[in-house]
């Protein structure tokens, strides 16, 4: 079997890992990057989601993350250099009920993440359509990840490792201890429609269509539906899909994959034929993955939770502050309010730099929806803004953990708080 040698290995190209590999490589450390699909953003590019959420506090409209999150909207031309507040952007990305923004061009964010990764390839490689498949662990640290692509399988050893699966793979094959909450949010397959003509009527008439649909039995599951306008003015990019399942589950996610497409092109009949503006419609794509909110996470040195929401616990090693409401998606059908419970929307929280570190290895840190949080806390923390600051805090950690000749597990949480400060990232301290 080919081996590969580096000094950080990034796993997973999502929100979180390629602010993963950007923080590592800019600090000169040799990183290789690994994601499954032929290109990164995660939810952002394989599910065709645009939202930056968890970047501003809804309360008081200010940014709460700033880093390479900030550095990727001023990139994409939507937030100008200095902003510092939902005001500072452009109306037509606002989303002020909900306290978020989009991006307008899902195509350009792949070009851009793209072009970063060329500009560090001094530092800095990647392989597309490459997926870790297995860990060799020896004296409590990762030894080697077996990663499978068009080459077959190599061994990848690294010196530092960052899990930024979604899921927690490394972590959870290295034998650290996980966790899954019952029952598991389910997943969105997201789709796009063409040539829609919104009236008055529109939405309450896509609503009812919905409806009508499910208690036919034609469509098992949905939620609000959401219907935004999104990329253009006559095309709708809509989020209503809803399948229970288990994406950590080879079978489950398969059948969740045909299930949502299915169920999107039945919503897109329904329009067609019942709503006004849908007349003259036609199904431009759904997203090349289904959408996956919740599946394993890890028990670290830290676990956020709910109290710490509701009291703003503040900690010394705070790499990155979360500020979403609890988004808990329930596995059947929800009209209007697409989450469960409260949504209680917390002030401004500290999120620890124990939360990336796993137990029992120590070379390992785990970064994105599937670092240490219960599963109220992670309905917060999992989206896209605050994965970004996760994954940019794990990449600092691995390659000061370089510089240094120590491991992430060990390092000082208060060091890599000072690093994100000096290069604009960090948490949010003007509370």
């Amino acid at each position: 079997m080919k081996t590969i040698q580096t000094d950080v290995l990034i796993c997973g190209g999502g929100c979180a890992g390629i602010a993963a590999a950007l923080s590592s490589a800019r600090h000169g450390t040799k990183t290789l990057l690994i994601e499954r699909a032929g290109f990164s953003g995660g939810i952002i590019t394989t599910v065709g989601l645009p939202y930056f959420d968890g970047l501003i506090d809804k309360p008081s409209g200010r940014f709460v993350v700033k880093g390479i999150a900030l550095e990727l909207l001023q990139k994409l031309g939507i937030a100008k250099e200095g902003a510092k507040h939902i005001d500072d952007l452009p109306p037509a990305v606002v989303t002020k009920y909900w306290g978020s923004m989009w991006i307008t061009n899902v195509e350009q964010f792949k070009i851009l993440t793209d072009e970063l990764i060329l500009k560090h390839g001094d530092n800095l490689s990647v392989l597309y359509h490459s997926m870790a498949c297995d860990v060799e662990v020896k004296e409590g640290r990762v030894a080697a990840v077996i990663i499978a692509n068009k080459d077959g399988l190599t061994r990848v050893e690294a010196k530092q490792v960052v899990d930024c699966t979604g899921d927690g793979d490394i972590a959870y094959w290295a034998g650290c201890p996980t966790i899954s909450s019952k029952p598991l949010m389910p997943l969105t397959l997201h789709f796009r429609i063409g040539n829609v003509v919104p009236v008055r009527e529109t939405k309450d008439a896509a609503k009812k269509a919905l409806i009508e649909a499910h208690q036919a039995g034609r469509l098992p599951n949905f939620y609000g539906p959401g219907l935004m306008f999104a990329f253009a003015k006559d095309e709708c990019y809509v989020h209503a899909t809803r399948v229970p399942a288990d994406a950590t589950n080879a079978a489950d996610f398969t059948r969740a994959e045909i299930q949502g497409r299915k169920d999107a092109w039945t919503i897109f009949n329904e329009w067609r034929a019942k709503v006004p503006g849908f007349e003259n419609s036609y199904y431009i794509m759904s997203g090349p993955y289904i959408g996956v909110r919740d599946t394993r996470r890890i028990v670290g040195l830290n676990v956020l939770t709910l109290e710490d929401l509701q009291k703003t616990t503040r900690h010394d090693d705070a790499i990155a502050t979360g500020c979403w409401f609890l988004d808990i998606h329930p596995p059947e059908v929800s009209v209007d309010k697409p989450f469960t419970g409260s949504g209680f929307q917390p002030k401004p929280y500290d999120i620890s730099y124990r939360t990336l570190v796993p137990q029992k290895i120590s070379n390992l840190l785990v970064a994105g929806r599937c670092h240490s949080a219960s599963s109220e806390a992670s309905a917060s923390s999992r989206v896209t803004a605050t994965a970004i600051a996760l994954g940019e805090a794990a990449g600092t950690a691995a390659a000061l953990a370089m510089e240094t000749k120590t491991e992430v597990g060990t390092f000082d949480g208060v060091k890599v708080r000072e690093a994100l400060t000096q290069q604009n990232g960090g948490p949010f301290t003007d509370l």
